[in-house]
């Protein structure tokens, strides 16, 4: 989601016209109107600002990849092993060949 999409949708939840959307950012109903029409991009304290006025926040979260755009996301890389290892024969033995531990 854009910049454009986030105002507009935040101005719509909250039930606000451009013009009173732009007299609690402390703005013009121009830029707000630029904002959501894509003309213009707000900087992040600008668009903080704008959604905050009406009434919402945005959460932002900085998720590390692990191998870059590239490469599959871990839980995906995790669940590819996970099933490949069931394509390998077990060998399953009915003593254990290694000494218990604690004893």
């Amino acid at each position: 989601m854009n910049a454009a999409e986030v105002i507009r949708t935040a101005r719509c939840r909250a039930g606000l016209t451009l013009r009173a959307l732009a007299t609690r950012a402390g703005t013009s109903h121009s830029a707000i109107a630029a904002y959501e029409s894509g003309a213009k991009t707000p900087s992040a304290s600008t668009l903080d600002r704008i959604i905050q006025a009406a009434g919402f926040a945005l959460d932002r979260e900085l998720c590390l990849r692990v191998r870059g755009d590239d490469r599959l996301d871990r839980g995906t890389e995790l669940a590819a092993v996970l099933e490949l290892a069931t394509e390998f024969p077990a060998r399953r033995s009915p003593t254990l060949e290694f000494p218990v531990f604690g004893r």
